[in-house]
């Protein structure tokens, strides 16, 4: 899951990134509303889920929120804020937030209310993903080929996922960057190639060969399995 914390305490966003990170998430952090509408509006990142502060400069989370509901963005939202009153929460629930925890908050509540968003909207994360007799099973981040099976380290995971949901398709390396790093990883560095290589001896590993076709000087395609 990659997720999009907006949040202008420096201590309270450190500890929050820090433990989402923990938890293999995502995680661009922003510290106003402007900048986060940006991030969401950039066509080559998809969030699945939102961490707003309420009170954050330039645009309020709740303007944000409602920013983004105007525009049918679905994204699921769950809004922080120090306001407790009945009629605070409504406000914030009728604008098109998901979920609201008030501050001060436990970390241990804030990852089981993501989970709860996650299992309410389930497409966020499903428990597999298939495509020719490739299998990725998400509760033990291992991929099966022909029920050969191999652990993935969380970013190979991520990029197998990525590949998986868009089969066949030319994917730049600036897609993947701006997908599978946060921001701020620099244009110039060969992660994503370094990562793709890892991959590829993971997947050669189970006898899987030649699905991720290097397309020079854009970027990659996730093919068919075949074996040699």
């Amino acid at each position: 899951m990659r997720i999009i914390l907006v949040e202008d305490e420096p201590d309270l966003g450190i500890a929050i990134k820090q433990i989402l990170n923990q938890e293999k998430y995502i995680v661009d952090w922003v510290i106003n509303g402007q900048e986060a509408l940006h991030c969401l509006e950039d066509q080559y990142t998809q969030y699945t889920a939102g961490i707003f502060d309420w009170l954050i400069p330039e645009l309020s989370g709740l303007e944000l929120l409602k920013k983004l509901r105007a525009k049918n963005n679905p994204l699921p939202v769950l809004m922080l804020t120090a306001k407790d009153h009945i009629e605070d929460r409504v406000k914030g629930l009728d604008a098109g937030a998901d979920d609201y925890l008030v501050k001060p908050f436990g970390m241990a509540e804030l990852l089981a209310r993501l989970r709860a968003l996650q299992r309410r909207t389930p497409q966020i994360q499903p428990q597999q993903l298939q495509m020719a007799g490739l299998l990725l099973d998400y509760s033990t981040r291992t991929i099966y080929y022909l029920k050969k099976p191999v652990y993935l380290t969380n970013k190979e995971f991520q990029l197998l996922e990525y590949l998986m949901r868009h089969p066949n398709q030319i994917i730049t390396t600036e897609q993947l960057r701006n997908q599978l790093w946060e921001i701020g990883v620099d244009s110039l560095s060969n992660v994503v190639a370094a990562q793709v290589r890892l991959l590829r001896r993971k997947l050669e590993s189970i006898d899987c060969l030649n699905l991720i076709e290097t397309v020079y000087g854009v970027g990659y395609r996730l093919n068919n399995c075949a074996t040699e």
